[in-house]
C-alpha cells in the first residue's frame, strides 16, 4: 500500500481526470484538473495528482513562469544543475522563466499541487531513471 492513499481522492479539490491530454510528457499516470482555463486570463490554473512513482519529464516555462502550491501527499521538484528538493504539503515552489526543471512525486507517495502557469511549456528528455531512483525522502 503507498504512502497518502486519501489524496487520490482530492486534498482541496477533485483530482479531475486521467492526463490524457500530457501522459506523452509522464512517466506513470497523472491526473488533471483544470480550475482556471479562460481564454482571456493568461494564468492557467490547475490541480495535478500523481500516483505514486510518477513524475513529468523536464520542461522549461517560455515567456512565463510556474509556481506550485502543494496540498497533499509527498514529491519532488528539481531544477536541471541543483540537488532534488523533497515536497510536503504547504510547499511552495516558484520557476521562474526559462528554467529548466521536473517535479513529481515520490515513489511510494500518492502527491498533489495546484500549479500556476503563464507562457508556453517546451517539454524536454525523461529524468533519468537513475536520478530519481537515487531520491530519498
Amino acid at each position: 500500500m503507498s504512502k497518502n492513499e486519501e489524496v487520490k481522492k482530492g486534498v482541496i479539490f477533485p483530482i479531475g481526470d486521467e492526463n490524457t491530454a500530457y501522459a506523452q510528457y509522464f512517466v506513470g499516470q497523472s491526473y488533471y484538473n483544470a480550475l482556471v482555463a479562460d481564454p482571456e486570463v493568461a494564468v492557467g490554473v490547475g490541480n495535478v495528482t500523481f500516483e505514486p512513482g510518477c513524475r513529468n519529464t523536464w520542461h522549461i516555462h517560455h515567456d512565463g513562469y510556474q509556481i506550485l502550491l502543494v496540498t497533499g501527499g509527498e514529491g519532488w521538484y528539481q531544477e536541471d544543475g541543483k540537488p532534488a528538493q523533497s515536497l510536503k504539503p504547504g510547499d511552495v515552489i516558484v520557476t521562474h522563466d526559462g528554467v529548466k526543471h521536473w517535479h513529481g512525486a515520490a515513489k511510494d507517495s500518492w502527491f498533489e499541487h495546484i500549479a500556476i502557469t503563464a507562457g508556453k511549456p517546451e517539454w524536454l528528455e525523461a529524468v533519468a531513471e537513475d536520478l530519481y531512483e537515487g531520491l530519498h525522502q
